[in-house]
């Protein structure tokens, strides 16, 4: 993130990242599987690099201290102009802020926080940003929160971000959120479909070539089906895990 570029708007989807037990591990997991290669970054939460395809940065690892047993997720970072400004809207309608906001060296200021259901979710006010291009293999390009009954969480994301939502007629229960008449994200409300023991979750999408030969790298390498190779309106797809338990979807999507 060295690059100046244009901000991005409020409530855009704008960075992931993962918090992980075995840093070196995982990183030879997500090199064999997008070819990602890794630089640092910055240290404020502990051990950190930077995904990177070429030189671009595309997700951030890092590993939690030995004496925390949390689960592994992936997590979306949603943009913003100003993380304290958005730390207050969070708390003033019913989310909690966990960490920050604070600064994160020269990329910009950062928060952790949980929406009223309890899905965590991450704030970026950067201040330079040079992304992967767009859609390009091993690359974020949709995020979704998966959670019970999305009524009620929507109106906390619409409130402190602005979103206008849609229901998507392919996908029951589904609502796309808009920005400025553009498609950003999504609420998709799964019922009682959530493990067991698992609260809301907001999941990261990444493009690929080949749906069905990156599942067979993911068993390959560790990691877990989901939900098995599936064609829809929105393109071939597949949910799995890696060697953590960290959820994710590859994607490749429909052409046009």
């Amino acid at each position: 993130m060295t690059e100046a570029a244009t901000r991005r708007t409020p409530g855009t989807p704008c960075w992931t990242s993962l918090m992980v037990h075995s840093l070196a591990a995982t990183q030879d997991f997500y090199h064999s599987l997008f070819g990602w290669e890794f630089t640092p970054g910055p240290q404020q939460l502990g051990a950190y690099v930077r995904a990177v395809q070429g030189d671009r940065p595309v997700a951030g690892l890092s590993e939690l201290p030995p004496e925390r047993h949390l689960p592994v997720a992936w997590m979306t970072y949603l943009a913003s102009d100003d993380a304290d400004e958005t730390a207050e809207m969070i708390r003033a309608c019913g989310g909690t802020v966990a960490v920050g906001p604070l600064d994160a060296d020269e990329a910009g200021r950062m928060l952790i926080a949980a929406d009223p259901e309890g899905a965590v979710f991450g704030v970026w006010q950067e201040c330079t940003y040079a992304a992967a291009e767009p859609g390009a293999p091993g690359t974020p390009v949709w995020h979704e929160l998966l959670t019970r009954e999305g009524t009620g969480v929507l109106k906390f994301y619409r409130m402190v971000f602005g979103y206008q939502a849609e229901a998507a007629p392919e996908e029951r229960g589904c609502r796309t959120l808009h920005l400025d008449g553009r498609p950003v994200c999504a609420i998709q409300s799964v019922g009682g479909a959530l493990p067991r023991g698992r609260g809301p979750y907001w999941m990261t999408h990444f493009a690929v070539d080949d749906v069905d030969e990156t599942v067979r790298r993911v068993t390959a390498l560790g990691g877990q089906v989901v939900r098995p190779p599936s064609r829809g309106a929105s393109g071939h797809r597949a949910t799995v895990r890696d060697p953590e338990g960290a959820a994710f979807t590859v994607v490749r999507r429909t052409e046009g």
